[in-house]
């Protein structure tokens, strides 16, 4: 008989032991440790990088054993190449106190309660309950995560001050924890704060849907500007359809509908090397010309030079459902490169560094700094 029922006749994740070494470094909400595998019982395994969410499984220290899912460091994934620790079983964390019934990572073995705000018990249900408004916000659409930081850099050199906040989806990784750039981008004071919704959690704020992590942002976290970009870990297929990215569209649609504004942020590049993703991806022309319903303004960055009008020619196909708007990019590569400096982020996508796909980082940037002129 097969250890696993319906349609997985093979189980889908790597168990391991082992053996705490050292705490690497940690920033809120996680623990980068270095951990021993030991693979048969016996022999150990070269020491391997291990990370640790202490809400959900209390803080491991040097000594602990650890429960394991190797299975995204075997894979060699670039953004998910961690061993995840799943508990530390000889000294489990305390019970949970607080409030809150909404459930994430529903039915996972990890499933974990958390207050959201738009729920009965929380102290924001009497504002959200009939909520229909973002009043005008402009609300910033990407479809990477690392596209956050150059989108912030770009309004924050247009626009000091502003106050922006981050609603993730779960498109990408479900802990807001497991983004360091989100904690730089805090402690820096660039980003004022994060709702994490769907099944997304570990913000400062949870939401049920987009469309209340929406609301939450604009009349709880008194957001001026909103950005809406999935967390690490973007999911592809090669295909038109099987890609995480095509919450872009839907983040469009609830905006619209919520009377925000949206305001589209391409994802170009020149140093992919995957021909859909050069120029102008084929992610943001389905995502803004096939899913996204309402009306938005797509920042088209003036790159300039023969790749500029690449882009220019491949975004117009988006102009008959959007207002497509010219941004230049004068100055842009300067702010990128101090805000990396200032904020202490590390400005990369996919592994390539700022000068390694400069247009990708400008055209988030521009999508920034046209974002300013509409406050």
């Amino acid at each position: 008989m097969s250890l696993v029922s319906g349609r997985y006749r093979f189980l889908v994740i790597r168990w391991r032991k082992g053996t705490v070494e050292s705490v690497r470094r940690e920033w809120p909400g996680a623990v980068e440790l270095d951990v021993t595998i030991r693979d048969d019982g016996t022999h150990p395994a070269p020491a391997c990088r291990a990370l640790a969410y202490p809400a959900l499984v209390g803080r491991p220290e040097p000594g602990d054993t650890v429960l394991l899912n190797t299975t995204a460091l075997a894979m060699g994934l670039g953004t998910g190449g961690y061993a995840m620790v799943v508990a530390v079983p000889d000294r489990l964390p305390p019970d949970p106190s607080g409030p809150g019934h909404l459930v994430k990572a529903r039915y996972t073995p990890l499933q974990a309660t958390v207050l959201g705000a738009d729920e009965q018990d929380s102290p924001h249900h009497a504002l959200l309950r009939e909520a229909d408004s973002l009043d005008g916000a402009p609300v910033i659409v990407a479809d990477l995560h690392s596209a956050l930081p150059p989108i912030l850099a770009g309004l924050l050199a247009a626009r000091p001050g502003t106050r922006a906040v981050y609603v993730m989806p779960d498109g990408g990784a479900l802990p807001a924890w497991f983004s360091m750039s989100i904690a730089r981008l805090r402690e820096a004071g660039a980003l004022a704060a994060t709702v994490t919704v769907g099944q997304a959690f570990g913000g400062d704020l949870e939401a049920v849907t987009v469309h209340t992590g929406l609301l939450a942002a604009r009349l709880v976290l008194d957001a001026e500007v909103i950005i809406v970009a999935q967390g690490p870990g973007n999911l592809g297929t090669g295909t038109r359809w099987g890609f995480s990215g095509v919450s872009a569209g839907e983040a469009v649609n609830a905006a619209a509908v919520l009377s925000g504004r949206p305001v589209g942020s391409l994802r170009v590049s020149d140093g992919d090397k995957r021909e859909r993703h050069i120029g102008v991806s084929h992610h943001s022309l389905t995502a803004y010309g096939r899913v996204a319903l309402a009306r938005a303004q797509i920042a088209v960055p003036e790159l300039g030079g023969e790749f500029g009008a690449r882009v220019a020619g491949e975004a117009a196909s988006l102009g008959d459902r959007h207002e497509l708007v010219p941004v230049t990019v004068d100055g842009l590569r300067e702010a990128l490169s101090a805000a990396e400096q200032e904020w202490g982020v590390r400005l990369s996508t996919m592994g390539r560094r700022l000068d390694e796909d400069l247009p990708y980082f400008l055209t988030a940037a521009a999508a920034g700094r046209h974002t300013a002129t509409l406050l």
